[in-house]
């Protein structure tokens, strides 16, 4: 396409140049924040961050939040996915298209649906208090549980229409085969769907953990200020404390957690192909 290199790189030049003044300079100044302190480097920081209970049982619940998410939409995942590569091409393009319609919508009309189904008023606890499972309505809003439905019907069509494409790129015959060689329907997923899939998953994987970890709308309205996440401390941070050494920590650790999300997943899947 390029009669030479230099070609090349001349075109890319504008872009290179606008992305690194307009979204990496001003990261990395963010960033080194949290690393300098009294006119030097160090990791005092990071140090006195980790050293209060708050912010370690925040970071703690951030984590667990993101790798059940995560774990749970892999699941649902590949149950969906299974079932709609399965359809006919018509029924097909259907139901793709209801997967990827809650995307289109905004996360913040998403998630203040939760609170219509999850108030004390809402759909969930009408049916409760009218089957008489309690006499009350149950605290719905405002938990962990909450937070954890918001984020899974949040990232989930991503898990869904990653693995529908690489189920949709896994040889026809492959499944077949195993089950004519003798493989129950758990061999078969765990020694040949899961291998041939495994980039939808590392990709479904990262995009929900990474999602999961950074959302800051469907924390902020399902948890409230009684089950706080590391996005919505950073808020706190920086918009009441005015306490920018500890956002940028905070951020720091955003963005090491989800590389090596990233990282770990492809490790994983290239170490079990090896196998």
């Amino acid at each position: 396409m390029f009669q030479n290199r230099a070609e090349a790189l001349a075109l890319a030049l504008p872009a290179a140049v606008f992305a690194t003044l307009v979204f990496l300079l001003p990261v990395a100044i963010l960033l080194s924040e949290g690393f300098r302190a009294g006119g030097g480097w160090t990791l005092s920081a990071y140090a006195d961050f980790f050293s209060q209970t708050l912010n370690r049982t925040v970071f703690l619940r951030s984590f667990r939040l993101g790798l059940e998410v995560t774990a749970v939409s892999a699941v649902v995942g590949y149950a969906a996915a299974f079932a709609i590569v399965n359809l006919p091409a018509n029924g097909k393009g259907r139901i793709i298209g209801l997967v990827t319609l809650p995307l289109m919508i905004s996360p913040v009309a998403r998630t203040y649906a939760w609170i219509v189904i999850l108030g004390r008023t809402g759909i969930v606890n009408q049916a409760i208090t009218g089957l008489g499972l309690s006499a009350e309505p149950l605290r719905l809003l405002f938990t962990e549980t909450a937070v954890f439905i918001g984020l899974l019907q949040l990232f989930l069509p991503l898990m869904i229409l990653s693995l529908i494409s690489a189920l949709e790129n896994m040889p026809r015959d492959a499944i077949p085969a195993a089950r004519v060689l003798g493989a129950n329907w758990f061999q078969v997923f765990w020694k040949v769907v899961l291998p041939l899939t495994r980039e939808g998953l590392v990709i479904g994987g990262t995009l929900v953990f990474t999602g999961s970890l950074t959302a800051y709308i469907t924390p902020a309205v399902l948890g409230g200020s009684k089950v706080l996440m590391l996005e919505t401390l950073m808020y706190q941070q920086v918009s009441i404390a005015n306490n920018f050494i500890s956002a940028s920590v905070i951020a720091f650790i955003l963005i090491v957690m989800s590389f090596a999300a990233n990282i770990l997943l492809k490790r994983i899947a290239t170490a079990r192909n090896r196998r």
